[in-house]
């Protein structure tokens, strides 16, 4: 870029821009007020100094002049930009935000990988990528330019983000971050995108999530993209990754504690009519009392838990894997299991407390005189099925977590809802007029232990789980560190 002033009789030109770009025109040199001719040996330590002070995080520029001619007009920088005289270096820093570092750090952690495309000179990029930690200790870094791509095929742009190498894009133009989106898309990556310029908006356009800015963008950037941040801070984004990972963990919990209970509801049914038992366990009434009295609100409060602690720890999970994956389903069926075995179990206890042979449907008969215990043993089948919900509802709250290290009782909605659930059994059980309704009966003391241990079992054999899958990802961590320890090492 160069600037035309008028001084007197005669025209001066000041010219900036990047050393690669400007050296290359100088013809002399302004060494100690004096000038001297310019030599390939001055041009070599004119750029080693360039080079330091880009490997300072710098951004350099050098300012040159030059004498125009008096009857020169046309002032293009074909006839400005030439002949020109060195005067020197100007180096100048934009800091990295302080939240950047810990935000790159947090990325890396949880398996995002960062690729740096900038216009900036190729040693000032890396400086800056290695001070902000998106280049970690001796990795090897392969930077790349603007010109490099140009010669190379999308194969050999593939092979290059294939390798297991830090990759920056310097001296790059807005067509070239286009072309990079284009080649991590082919090779099955999600990739997201942040630009602020006009240029940016094809290559916003083309990622899977164009991130633009808030402050700084333009509109046509801001159209384009999926995503706008307000603050135009690289932190918001991770911290939108850990939100998001959050919402979709919340959702799976939610999965999990109604399809779990919903077993329990069915599996009593099912023990029933193949072994022979001869009496329904449970009530119409008493299964629509489950879904809509004990089962909505608990379900909504696990949808306002916070992410735990570690889900950036995580790597992405693959795009392919569905909400109900295998690991859901397994964790649906252990928790179901335990609950239907309880609930099948508290009706039997009370019924053969009472002197119940297997098979014998009289009971049922409203006029039997061992209907009561009959509507004991329905109340318990429910109260089983509630109990199971709160010791599951709270074992949802974490994946791998255990809820002891984040608080029993930090989801307050959680704690009302499961209250409000043994509220309705409460009243199902001990109000006469509601209890008629219900076909229920009043539970005794002994059955409100056998209901305590029912969920205590459950509540521990699921931080049990969690125990022994946090035990697993630790070893797979430690495997893992070994592996890259002896591949640093080789």
């Amino acid at each position: 870029m160069s600037v035309v002033h008028a001084e007197g009789d005669g025209q001066k030109a000041f010219v900036k821009g990047a050393l690669s770009e400007t050296i290359g025109r100088c013809t002399r040199l302004c060494l100690n007020g004096e000038l001297v001719p310019m030599t390939d040996e001055l041009r070599e330590r004119i750029t080693a100094q360039n080079d330091e002070m880009s490997r300072q995080a710098l951004r350099v520029l050098a300012v040159c002049e030059r004498d125009l001619p008096g009857e020169l007009t046309d002032f293009t920088p074909d006839t400005v930009e030439t002949d020109l005289t060195f005067l020197g270096l100007v180096g100048m820093i934009d800091p990295p935000r302080p939240e950047v570092t810990e935000a790159v750090e947090n990325a890396l952690t949880a398996g995002i990988r960062i690729i740096m495309v900038t216009g900036d000179y190729g040693l000032t990029a890396e400086a800056i990528a290695r001070r902000i930690g998106i280049v970690r200790g001796d990795r090897n870094v392969r930077i790349i330019t603007g010109t490099d791509l140009e010669k190379m095929t999308e194969d050999d742009l593939k092979a290059e983000l294939d390798k297991p190498q830090d990759v920056i894009f310097a001296r790059v133009a807005p067509e070239h971050k286009m072309e990079v989106v284009s080649a991590l898309k082919d090779m099955g990556q999600i990739v997201a995108v942040t630009g602020d310029g006009v240029n940016d908006a094809p290559a916003l356009k083309k990622a899977d999530i164009g991130v633009a800015m808030g402050l700084s963008g333009t509109d046509v950037s801001r159209e384009a993209a999926t995503m706008i941040l307000l603050d135009d801070s690289f932190a918001s984004i991770i911290k939108a990754v850990e939100q998001g990972r959050g919402v979709y963990a919340n959702v799976k919990k939610m999965v999990t504690y109604i399809f779990s209970h919903n077993m329990a509801e069915l599996f009593p049914f099912v023990f029933a009519a193949l072994g022979g038992v001869g009496l329904v366990p449970l009530g119409a009434l008493q299964v629509l009392a489950i879904d809509l009295g004990s089962d909505v609100l608990p379900g909504l409060a696990l949808g306002t838990e916070q992410p735990e602690p570690g889900v950036m720890n995580l790597p992405p999970r693959p795009s392919s894997e569905r909400l109900m994956s295998g690991a859901t389903l397994r964790r649906v069926v252990f928790i179901g299991v335990i609950q239907s075995i309880f609930a099948v179990a508290g009706f039997l206890y009370v019924l053969l407390s009472h002197g119940w042979t297997w098979g014998d449907a009289s009971w049922m008969n409203p006029g039997s005189p061992h209907y009561m215990i009959y509507r004991e043993a329905l109340t318990m089948t429910q109260a089983a099925i509630v109990a199971g919900q709160v010791a599951n509802g709270f074992g949802c709250r974490t994946e791998r977590e255990s809820l002891f290290k984040i608080g029993l009782f930090t989801n307050r909605f959680l704690v009302i809802g499961e209250l409000i659930g043994i509220g309705i059994i409460l009243v199902i059980s001990y109000v006469p007029f509601v209890a008629d309704i219900f076909k229920t009966g009043p539970l005794t003391l002994a059955d409100w232990g056998f209901l305590a241990i029912s969920a205590v079992v459950l509540f521990f054999a699921e931080e049990a789980r969690k125990w022994l899958l946090r035990r697993k990802d630790a070893r797979v961590a430690a495997a893992a560190a070994t592996a890259t320890g002896r591949e640093s090492a080789s």
